[in-house]
């Protein structure tokens, strides 16, 4: 991943970040279980509302660990007939 890694130094430079900074692999582990757990373009809306999160003070793995716990158990409830919460039993 050279260019992803070249990219990320990149981007935190423009942005004034340091790069020991971002967790990379919390944020793709994240990205990941939201893409399969509730849709694709989630992921990225996803990732930085993290970012918002963790810019006002909350700790990243704690934020991202309550997402991914949503993201994981956001099938399991479908909508049942009169807007109800039914358990998915698949």
């Amino acid at each position: 991943m050279p260019v992803l890694e070249d990219w990320i130094t990149a981007a935190c430079r423009e942005l004034g970040l340091e790069r020991g900074d971002v967790d990379q692999g919390l944020v793709l582990d994240l990205a990941r279980d939201v893409a399969h757990g509730v849709a694709r373009p989630g992921a990225p809306l996803t990732a930085y509302l993290l970012g918002l999160a963790v810019g006002r003070g909350t700790p990243a793995r704690d934020a991202a660990a309550r997402l991914t716990e949503m993201a994981e158990g956001w099938q399991a409830e479908v909508p049942g007939p009169a807007g109800e919460p039914v358990l998915d039993e698949a």
